[in-house]
């Protein structure tokens, strides 16, 4: 009798590690691992991830790459509206696990799995993201989660493996890192408690440069497409370059707090430099060249977008109205934005673009006009609070005061 098989979506971390020996020897799977790139990892660490999978003793591997697809589908919306989670958070780990799930569930489908497992723990928001992709794209299948499950800690993990003879660099292992295109978030005993952030050596990219330098991004219709004069044939690739320039000044680092989607608070360390000056070099081009409404409606439409998404939501088809809204926005975003670099911190100087509406043609703010005279102003004051001083005398008059 052949055994059943089960897909195993793996990082080749602590939990997917212990998820390969658990699924294999204790529950008597062929275990077929895949693990989805979406960015976070080189041809290096994909090859010492195959090994690792392998060395585990897995039936099989493969290694997706959805880094373009993964913008392609979500990124670019993330980049469209501005988008950071609580003001602050750049959804690094939320938007990158719905084309990990997307993958695993095709991946499921195309080998006939008879289950599927991943790593997911009982306290956060990555087991609903998983679970409602997979129930949706392959309904009916059976879902392991073995660390939710069985309830582990990470130093019980630990011991099952040592137990294995399993040889990892356990010391790396007590922080959880999830890297990818869009940031790296980064978990620890620090982030367990309200009060703390984490040590210096717990960041992946360490901060080596000091001094400054200016970067000029270059958007056409809201995508990055160059950094300072090198063009690129994909945004993300131009993201990856630019998060190389960035990385070691130690740029967009961050505690983010926030709320899951089982109903408790959860703080995360991440650092995101890229993402994070994509971002503020967008809105700033955009605040110059979208409408005072255009600006209004999208921050709207792209915080619920942004919401939704964290939560899991990807396949509402809610989510592709509100990507035609903000691609359909995009139009004018066209130009240059340059942003400069401290150690720690950046700073936005300024944007050049044909679509500037602060053409100097109309006037200057705070000096003068040339589109209208003070009598103007005067009768337009009058008209556009009119309704008001209706309501306010209405009001004196049946008051009585």
């Amino acid at each position: 009798m052949s055994k059943k098989k089960v897909v195993l979506a793996f990082s080749g971390g602590l939990d997917t590690s212990y998820c390969v020996k658990y699924l294999g020897e204790e529950k008597g799977f062929e275990v077929h691992t895949i693990t989805v790139n979406t960015g976070g990892f080189n041809e290096q660490e994909v090859l010492e991830i195959e090994t690792r999978a392998r060395n585990l003793g897995v039936a099989s591997h493969k290694t997706v790459d959805e880094t373009r697809n993964y913008y392609d589908k979500v990124i670019r919306y993330l980049v469209y509206g501005n988008i950071l989670k609580n003001n602050t958070y750049p959804l690094s780990v939320s938007a990158e696990r719905m084309s990990q799930a997307l993958a695993v569930a095709n991946y499921a489908r195309e080998l006939k799995a008879d289950a599927v497992a991943h790593g997911s723990t009982g306290a956060g928001n990555d087991q609903v993201r998983f679970d409602m992709i997979l129930n949706i794209l392959v309904p009916g299948i059976e879902i392991i989660t073995p660390i939710r499950e069985l309830k582990l800690s990470r130093e019980e993990e630990i011991s099952y493996l040592q137990s294995k003879g399993v040889q990892m660099n356990f010391t790396k292992a007590m922080y959880s890192v999830n890297k990818g295109i869009w940031g790296t978030s980064v978990g620890g005993k620090e982030t367990l408690k309200s009060l703390g952030t984490l040590p210096e050596e717990a960041w992946p990219t360490q901060v080596t440069k000091t001094g400054t330098e200016t970067v000029t991004l270059a958007f056409e219709k809201g995508e990055l497409k160059k950094v300072n004069d090198k063009a690129f044939a994909h945004p993300a690739d131009a993201i990856q370059y630019l998060q190389g320039i960035a990385g070691p000044y130690g740029i967009g680092r961050d505690i983010h707090v926030g709320d899951t989607i089982i109903g408790i608070k959860g703080r995360v360390g991440f650092e995101a430099a890229a993402p994070m000056l994509v971002l503020k070099g967008h809105h700033a081009l955009e605040k110059h060249v979208l409408t005072k409404w255009q600006l209004s409606w999208k921050d709207q439409l792209a915080q619920f977008y942004g919401n939704w998404l964290h939560e899991g939501q990807y396949l509402d088809p809610i989510m592709r109205d509100i990507e035609a809204f903000l691609t359909n926005s995009q139009q004018h975003v066209t130009g240059t934005v340059q942003i400069q670099l401290h150690p720690y911190r950046f700073q936005a100087l300024g944007i050049e673009s044909a679509y500037d509406l602060m053409s100097s043609k109309f006037g200057k703010y705070g000096e003068m006009n040339l589109g209208w005279t003070g009598d103007d102003v005067i009768g337009f004051t009058k008209i556009f609070g009119n309704q008001t001083a209706i309501y306010h005398q209405v009001k004196a008059d049946v008051d009585g005061h």
